[in-house]
């Protein structure tokens, strides 16, 4: 396979109260994929199914982010999610606790391998 990157995205998500990791990080994701109106499948006439999708998170607290919920947010594609530490907790002024800042980005690639 010649796997050939045609896109990177970038995403920024937040959970500003609830210290939800995954919740950062599905908006950070969703940040990066409405981010833009690009039709790359078809700029290559493949089908939407055919897009490798690798994206990548980053929150202080990469343990606590569920994977699996963030894989229904791609509507096609073959998605694969990694989650490192990156991201922040900023400290909150008039309460116990934190917000939670997750950074997503998203490597759109295709099998450009001829036939």
């Amino acid at each position: 396979m010649a796997k050939t990157r045609v896109l990177v995205e970038f995403g920024i998500g937040t959970s500003l109260r609830r210290e939800d990791y995954t919740q950062a990080a599905a908006r950070a994701l969703k940040d990066a994929l409405w981010h833009n109106s690009i039709n790359m499948a078809e700029l290559f006439d493949f089908q939407k199914d055919s897009m490798l999708i690798d994206a990548k998170i980053g929150v202080a607290n990469p343990q606590a982010v569920d994977v699996e919920e963030l894989l229904k947010i791609f509507p096609y594609g073959q998605p694969s999610i990694t989650v490192e530490e990156g991201g922040l907790n900023v400290s909150s002024a008039r309460r116990d606790g934190h917000t939670v800042i997750a950074n997503a980005a998203i490597i759109v690639s295709f099998d450009m391998e001829k036939a």
